[in-house]
């Protein structure tokens, strides 16, 4: 089985916590199913559920360069350098990334309110990238913007390899094969 969710904000991507935090058991009803992949806390969009380890491994392994595709809101306006410099990538404190694609975009017209809402500030304009990556670390899309000087504000995935998050709602999910 294989189901896409539209991972909420602020949902842990984990189906207990001994805190009460909001997880994935209150909104995916399919048993014995498990996250392919993380996604923060503090990010959203698609998350995709297996109750099948080896296609879990193929969506997630870093040597399957699997594409993940994310739309991300930048505090500031990025200019051309500093997508230049996401695309070609970036050293991390964790090492060098691979290259990646990245290109500035227009606010998505589909894109839901976030709760609570991005803060914004009347000085600071913020701008939106798509950015695709082949890997996979722990923060990689929050922790390459902030080292090209642009923080990320709201992160969203919109697709993972042929997969995509398209039409779902907010904690919506999609059986995408039995």
């Amino acid at each position: 089985m294989l189901i896409a969710l539209n991972k909420p904000y602020g949902v842990l991507c984990q189906f207990t916590d001994d805190r009460g935090r909001p997880t994935l058991a209150d909104l995916v009803v399919q048993k014995d199913v498990y996250a392919a992949g993380r996604l923060d806390q503090d990010s959203e969009g698609l998350l995709l559920l297996t109750d099948d380890g080896r296609l879990a491994h193929r969506l997630t392994d870093p040597r399957h360069k699997q594409a993940k595709t994310y739309l991300a809101q930048l505090d500031g306006s990025i200019d051309e350098a500093a997508l230049q410099a996401l695309a070609r990538g970036l050293v991390l404190s964790d090492g060098p990334t691979l290259p990646a694609e990245a290109k500035l975009v227009d606010e998505p017209a589909w894109l839901w309110p976030r709760k609570p809402p991005v803060r914004f500030r009347k000085a600071i304009p913020t701008s939106w990238i798509s950015l695709t990556l082949r890997e996979g670390r722990n923060r990689q899309v929050r922790r390459m913007t902030a080292a090209v000087g642009f923080p990320t504000l709201r992160l969203i995935r919109v697709q993972i390899g042929e997969h995509r998050l398209a039409g779902l709602a907010p904690g919506e999910t999609r059986v995408l094969a039995d």
